[in-house]
């Protein structure tokens, strides 16, 4: 298929009209547009300490060694959307479940859990890490140390462990926030 041409006309200082292609010009135009709209993208990085060894719980409080368990006694639940039960979780319903453990009463949706929560700038073992696009958190896991958080992924899938340094994690983080000590 070819390449639809851009066509400027102008008129000559004789008068003659001259019609010149300009499909290298397109191309560049459009290539310098896509350049400047990706380089004004704002990646927010995920920024993590792990007090010494975390998952084994050295360094962290009570609090957070408690909801870390809870979401750990969760892995292979399966996903359920909207549920919060050991029958099946949604992200938001396990980490409303992991903060009950210990008292900490928590909105229902990823999303009014990021707006909820002051968000804080370095997550610690325990806190949550929230994934969206613009303002809107579409999904919530609880940071486990080590760069690795547990979640409910999604239909077809069972609560799991993953790595922040996944790419789909790294574009899509919105912050942290921590609501325990």
């Amino acid at each position: 298929m070819a390449t639809p041409a851009i066509r400027c006309s102008a008129t000559g200082p004789s008068g003659a009209l001259i019609k010149a292609p300009f499909r290298r010009l397109g191309w560049l135009l459009l290539c310098s547009l896509l350049l400047l709209v990706a380089g004004c993208s704002t990646q927010k990085a995920i920024v993590t300490r792990d007090s010494g060894p975390a998952i084994d719980g050295d360094n962290l409080s009570i609090s957070r060694i408690l909801v870390m368990a809870a979401a750990k006694d969760a892995l292979g639940t399966p996903y359920r959307w909207g549920g919060s039960t050991p029958a099946g979780y949604d992200c938001s319903g396990l980490v409303q479940m992991a903060y009950a453990k210990i008292g900490v009463p928590l909105p229902r949706t990823a999303n009014e859990q990021y707006h909820a929560l002051p968000e804080i700038d370095v997550a610690r073992p325990g806190d949550l890490l929230f994934f969206g696009g613009g303002n809107r958190a579409t999904h919530v896991g609880i940071y486990m140390g080590h760069r690795q958080m547990i979640h409910a992924p999604g239909s077809g899938r069972t609560v799991t462990v993953s790595s922040l340094d996944v790419r789909y994690w790294r574009q899509h983080y919105l912050g942290a926030a921590a609501p325990a000590d």
